[in-house]
C-alpha cells in the first residue's frame, strides 16, 4: 500500500513541477454494432507510458456534426487538464473523444448506443489502463454530446461516478425550429417525429434511473444568451434532480450556444465531476 501511494504521489510531483508531456493521440476500432471501424481521440497524462498506473476515465462528447477533434482543437481540452492536473485539482487521467457524427448517440442513424456500451466502453479498458470500475468512469459532452451523456448515465448509473452536461440539447417536450435534432435523419427518416424524439428524450428514462437507487453527480451548465434557451432546460433539469434528492451543481453563464462557452467552462465541470473518482492505482499484473 506505501508503495502504490508513492508512485502516485510521484506522479503528481512530476505534474506540479511542470513536467507536462501529456499526448493526445488517434484511434480507432473494428466496431461490430455500426459495422465499420470507428476512430476516437485520445488525451493521455504525463507520464502514462512508464508510471505503471491505472487511470480515471472521462469519456467526453462532442456536439452534432463534430468530430472525435472537436474537444482538442476547439475545446483546448489537453491544455485545461494539464494545468488542473498539475494544480492538484483533478488526478491523472485519460480522456475518450468518439467521433459520432450527427447520430445524436441513439440507435437510429446508427447503432451508436450499443457501439459506445458494447465496443467503445470494452475497447477502451482493454487497450488502455483505465480503472474498470464505476469510481474511475466518467461521461460528459456539450450541445448533442450533453443529450448523449444525460442519456448515457440515466441508463447505466451503475457505470458512471459523475456527468457533465454543457448547454445539453434535452429539450422537452418542444424541439425548438432551429436545432439540427429536426433535420439530421435521426428523429424520424425523412421529417421530424416529434414521438420518436419524446420516446428517446431523458424523461421516458427518469422513473427506472430513480428505481436504481444510484447517485450520479451532474454538472449542467448553459450560456444566458443560448440559440436554443438552453438554460431553460437546463434549469428545469436541474430542479428535477433536486426534486429527486439527486445531486447536482447548475451554471449558467454569459454566452451562448458556443465554443467559447464550453472551453471556458469544462475546468470547473471536470473540478465537480472529479471530486469522488478513484485516484491512479499501480495496475494488477496481468
Amino acid at each position: 500500500m506505501m508503495r502504490k501511494s508513492v508512485q502516485v504521489m510521484s506522479l503528481m510531483l512530476a505534474c506540479s513541477m511542470g513536467a507536462v508531456a501529456s499526448s493526445i493521440v488517434s484511434a480507432s476500432l473494428p466496431s461490430k454494432e455500426l459495422k465499420r471501424d470507428w476512430t476516437y481521440t485520445v488525451y493521455l497524462p504525463t507520464g502514462y507510458e512508464t508510471s505503471g498506473l491505472n487511470y480515471p476515465v472521462l469519456y467526453l462528447l462532442h456536439g452534432n456534426g463534430g468530430n472525435e477533434n472537436d474537444w482538442a482543437v476547439q475545446g483546448h481540452i489537453q491544455a485545461t487538464t494539464d494545468a488542473l492536473i498539475a494544480s492538484g485539482e483533478i488526478p491523472p487521467t485519460i480522456i475518450v473523444m468518439p467521433a459520432a457524427g450527427t447520430t445524436w448517440y441513439v440507435d437510429r442513424k446508427e447503432r451508436m448506443e450499443s457501439a459506445f456500451f458494447n465496443d467503445m466502453m470494452p475497447a477502451v479498458e482493454s487497450k488502455y489502463r483505465t480503472i474498470k470500475q464505476r469510481d474511475g468512469r466518467l461521461v460528459a459532452g456539450l450541445s448533442m454530446g450533453g443529450y448523449g451523456a444525460l442519456r448515457f448515465a440515466l441508463l447505466k448509473p451503475e457505470l458512471f461516478q459523475a456527468a457533465a452536461l454543457l448547454s445539453p440539447a434535452i429539450y422537452d417536450p418542444v424541439v425548438p425550429e432551429t436545432s439540427s435534432a429536426r433535420r439530421v435523419g435521426v428523429f424520424g427518416e425523412n421529417t421530424y417525429d416529434p414521438a420518436i424524439w419524446t420516446a428517446l428524450n431523458y424523461p421516458t428514462l427518469w422513473d427506472k434511473f430513480l428505481e436504481k437507487k444510484i447517485a450520479v453527480p451532474m454538472y449542467i451548465n448553459s450560456g444566458d444568451d443560448d440559440d436554443f434557451n438552453i438554460e431553460m432546460e437546463a434549469t428545469r433539469l436541474y430542479e428535477r434532480l433536486r426534486a429527486a434528492k439527486q445531486p447536482a451543481e447548475l451554471r449558467i453563464v454569459n454566452g451562448a450556444h458556443v465554443w467559447s462557452v464550453w472551453d471556458s467552462t469544462i475546468g470547473d465541470a471536470m473540478k465537480y465531476m472529479y471530486r469522488t473518482v478513484s485516484r491512479p492505482v499501480v495496475a494488477s499484473p496481468k
